[in-house]
């Protein structure tokens, strides 16, 4: 009898975890809806900044690009970018982001966007970024002197550098409400 009985209340759990499995189409498509705006408003303002030349594009990055992930936040639903190797230490992954980031750090050749389960309310959207040909100017191995000065001025611990193009570089990441 009590064999039955845990047998059940297994069975029973088994249920539940059916029940609270994320559908990834569904969740992916409402991901990449949500960073969509974001990437398109980043690569716009990154590709006017570097007109200036890439010291006046650092701003953009610095300053620019945590307002327009704000900007895009909107109707419960948070939005970012994210790196494991930083050079702006607030734009660090999150807890419930880094499990997925180190998948992507150790096979970069992962190109699907990723869901998770935050919580019982939240849906996490994850995106990878790969290095653009454009990006090398302040990614790259080498950089021009006064750009590199000024990343030590203003990122003394910037680790975001040393890319090439195709590269796997961070992702785009969402927090998309449940309801």
């Amino acid at each position: 009898m009590l064999r039955v009985a845990i047998v059940l209340s297994l069975l029973g759990a088994l249920s539940a975890c059916k029940r609270a499995e994320l559908d990834q189409a569904k969740w992916k498509a409402a991901g990449a809806e949500a960073v969509l705006p974001f990437k398109k408003s980043l690569k716009g303002a990154l590709v006017a900044g570097l007109e200036g030349g890439p010291v006046a594009a650092i701003s953009v990055c610095r300053v620019q690009a945590p307002k327009l992930a704000e900007q895009e936040s909107t109707g419960g639903v948070r939005v970012g970018r994210t790196s494991g190797k930083l050079r702006n230490p607030s734009n660090a992954a999150k807890p419930w982001m880094q499990a997925t980031l180190d998948l992507y750090q150790m096979d970069p050749d992962r190109r699907e966007p990723a869901v998770v389960a935050i919580d019982e309310n939240t849906v996490g959207y994850l995106e990878p970024i790969f290095m653009q040909p454009l990006c090398v100017t302040c990614h790259g191995a080498t950089l021009a002197p006064d750009l590199q000065a000024k990343l030590s001025e203003l990122y003394p611990n910037d680790q975001a550098v040393g890319y090439a193009a195709g590269d796997f570089r961070g992702v785009f990441w969402a927090e998309l409400p449940r309801n």
